[in-house]
């Protein structure tokens, strides 16, 4: 007998706010979902999805920083989990690698790829600065991590998408403030703007914000 899956049950995921210099100030990566996707359709949005079960088990060649990772520690899947999502993630949609030179004891089939580039997944320059839960009533729903990361922890050309799947098209980098012109969804707009600040030096960093939709009654806290 089949089982019957819950989509509307809250899936753990990690969400990769890419970011670089350019000519007009910080540009970020992002890319537009097709108008069929069950989720956000049409909507430009950050490379991200939901935790895979083995990404807890996936060696990391230097993990995420002590206080992200502590911040993340008390939350279900834990820290590595979501690094590692974050890192398959960006990689799939976008074919862009945080990596580090290093050797795979023994590399799952969907993370051959990767492996085979003698890169083992780097979660050094990931910075958890958000997170938010999709409140009731949406086709799918998420407990997403947001993670802030510069460009020159990319390993190769950070132009070059050939290897990406076809989830999200018309990636580019693009200013943040165009980036606020764009079709978002709401959360992204939000998240769009505290990186922003970050970048631009604000100290922010001493908690992170977290919008709490697992239930009806929507709730706004921090992390400290």
């Amino acid at each position: 007998m089949n089982e019957t899956v819950d989509k509307t049950a809250i899936r753990h995921a990690s969400t990769v706010l890419l970011v670089r210099s350019g000519p007009d100030g910080p540009y970020v990566l992002m890319g537009q979902r097709g108008a069929q996707a069950a989720f956000m359709p049409d909507k430009f949005v950050f490379p991200g999805g939901a935790v895979d079960p083995g990404d807890a088990d996936i060696p990391l060649s230097r993990p995420l920083g002590a206080q992200c990772a502590a911040r993340l520690s008390h939350d279900a899947p834990g820290p590595t989990a979501l690094a590692a999502a974050a890192i398959r993630e960006l990689w799939e949609e976008t074919g862009l690698m945080l990596g580090r030179a290093g050797q795979w004891p023994d590399p799952p089939p969907d993370w051959l790829p990767f492996a085979q580039q003698g890169l083992l997944p780097d979660a050094s320059g990931l910075h958890y600065i958000f997170r938010a839960i999709t409140p009731p009533g949406r086709t799918r729903r998420f407990d997403a991590r947001f993670f802030l990361a510069d460009v020159e922890h990319v390993t190769g050309d950070p132009d070059d998408f050939s290897h990406a799947c076809e989830e999200l098209a018309h990636l580019h980098w693009v200013p943040f403030d165009q980036a606020r012109k764009l079709n978002l969804p709401f959360i992204t707009e939000v998240v769009l703007a505290e990186a922003h600040a970050r970048i631009m030096g604000e100290d922010m960093a001493s908690s992170v914000p977290f919008f709490d939709n697992s239930t009806g009654t929507s709730c706004f806290r921090r992390i400290a």
